[in-house]
């Protein structure tokens, strides 16, 4: 798109000389001057603290059951879903 700016004389040259040392286009440092000057006045909102919830209730795993071995994991799961699907 194309639009019309007035820049002070001595901040077009600046920013001439700056975009020919860069080799880019005048209009590729504007752009990237806007983008950074957007960028900064909108700071990322902080995000709220999560608090997981914590389970209370007795009983843990059932025996036999290693929390640490996910390939038994899988096949007690596995073997529940099929026990449940009979039911």
């Amino acid at each position: 798109m194309r639009t019309t700016v007035r820049l002070e004389d001595a901040l077009l040259d600046q920013a001439k000389r700056e975009a020919a040392r860069r080799e880019e286009t005048l209009t590729a440092l504007i752009e990237q001057g806007l983008r950074l000057v957007l960028a900064q006045s909108n700071p990322s909102k902080p995000r709220k603290k999560v608090t997981l919830p914590v389970c209370r209730a007795g009983g843990g795993a059932l025996p036999g059951v290693d929390l640490n071995d996910s390939s038994s994991l899988l096949d007690i799961m596995d073997g529940l879903e099929t026990t449940a699907g009979r039911r």
